[in-house]
């Protein structure tokens, strides 16, 4: 690819820094709530960014959700908030499976509404003793004899939780994993909020008790969850590397400005000692994994599941770089970076949670190796 972003993506890049500066001063009261924040919800909205995490047949901007538009906005808005880039993120990785395999009923009725942003959606996959391992969870989903589907179960740190108007869920069924879209107000849904994490997150505790929906409310047919599920991965896993891109570049801007704006020993503090070095190792790394995201969200937009390696890579590399940026950041801030309520305060937060979601880096990284080794190993 071009190491020069297509115009249409430099124009979506600086539509997402507008808005992300018309709502900054909102964001560190935005970025410590656990529901979604009316001012940043509405200012999202009128954007109409998030008709990008839907196909055009149903009120989105592109025919398929492209994966390079969703890292370079993603990018733009971490830099500022946690928060607004969560519920821009989250429409597309909440509803994506119900854009490939929903019936259209489900489709008119729900996608123009995430587009729109009118509805908050949510993708139910974790449950208190099932994290990476998905194929062990315990929640059921059973075809009833009147043509209905029952969903019974337990999610847990589930994204949007408490604000979603729809949760898509996955469970066991039979021999099989399968996907219900269960509206949030349907009887048997009980939400509880939190746990608060470290860097604050709209989170919440799902629990499904025997609820009873109509058969076109499945996601796909029987047995296809995975399915679907890597489809989400593979289209959107690269955008959390955007974000993490944006996120060091925020951590760095904050460096700079600090350390050309303070003097010590009749120098700029930027001048001094490591500092330079510290200043440069953290740009290299910054084009380094802006780089690779570039080039690994270009391939996911035209073949997601092809090169979900690339993702994963990219996911790794930037999410790594994001955490030792922002630990360099605060190091050449001194006690100024320590502050709480700062901006490199609350990035150095946010940046530590994404070496784990949408895949721990470990996890990502074997899985690498084990693509890496497997053509060798059987040809051998």
């Amino acid at each position: 690819m071009s190491f020069e972003l297509p115009q249409r993506y430099q124009q979506l890049r600086e539509q997402a820094l507008a808005l992300a500066d018309s709502v900054a001063e909102r964001a560190a009261e935005a970025d410590d709530s656990m529901t979604a924040d009316p001012v940043m919800r509405k200012a999202l909205a009128e954007s109409g960014l998030t008709a990008l995490a839907v196909p055009r047949a149903h009120g989105g901007t592109d025919e398929k959700v492209d994966s390079l538009a969703m890292t370079v906005v993603r990018e733009a808005l971490m830099g500022t908030s946690a928060h607004l880039d969560g519920l821009f993120g989250m429409q597309g990785i909440g509803s994506l499976a119900l854009s490939v395999a929903g019936s259209e009923e489900l489709k008119q009725t729900w996608l123009p509404r995430v587009a729109r942003l009118d509805a908050i959606a949510a993708l139910a996959l974790t449950e208190p003793d099932v994290g990476s391992d998905l194929r062990s969870v315990t929640t059921t989903i059973s075809a009833g004899a009147d043509s209905s589907v029952a969903v019974s179960g337990h999610k847990s740190f589930i994204t949007n939780a408490g604000d979603a108007a729809f949760y898509t869920v996955l469970g066991r069924e039979d021999d099989g994993y399968s996907l219900v879209l269960v509206p949030a107000d349907a009887p048997g849904v009980l939400v509880e909020r939190g746990p608060k994490l470290i860097a604050p997150h709209i989170l919440g505790e799902v629990r499904f008790d025997d609820v009873r929906l109509p058969a076109n409310h499945r996601v796909g047919a029987p047995g296809e969850a995975f399915k679907l599920v890597l489809a989400t991965l593979a289209t959107f896993r690269v955008s959390v590397a955007g974000a993490a891109v944006g996120l060091a570049q925020a951590a760095l801007d904050e460096a700079v400005r600090h350390t050309t704006g303070r003097r010590q020993f009749g120098s700029a503090l930027a001048e001094l000692g490591p500092i330079p070095q510290l200043l440069g190792t953290s740009w290299l790394e910054i084009e380094q994994a802006r780089l690779l995201t570039y080039q690994a969200a270009s391939r996911a937009a035209a073949d997601p599941l092809g090169n979900l390696h690339l993702s994963s890579m990219a996911k790794v590399a930037a999410t790594e770089a994001a955490g030792r940026v922002t630990d360099r950041a605060v190091q050449m801030m001194g006690r100024f970076g320590l502050i709480t309520g700062s901006k490199i305060e609350r990035l150095y937060r946010n940046a530590r949670p994404m070496r784990i979601y949408e895949g721990g880096n470990e996890v990502l990284l074997g899985q690498l190796g084990r693509k890496l080794t497997k053509h060798r190993v059987s040809a051998g």
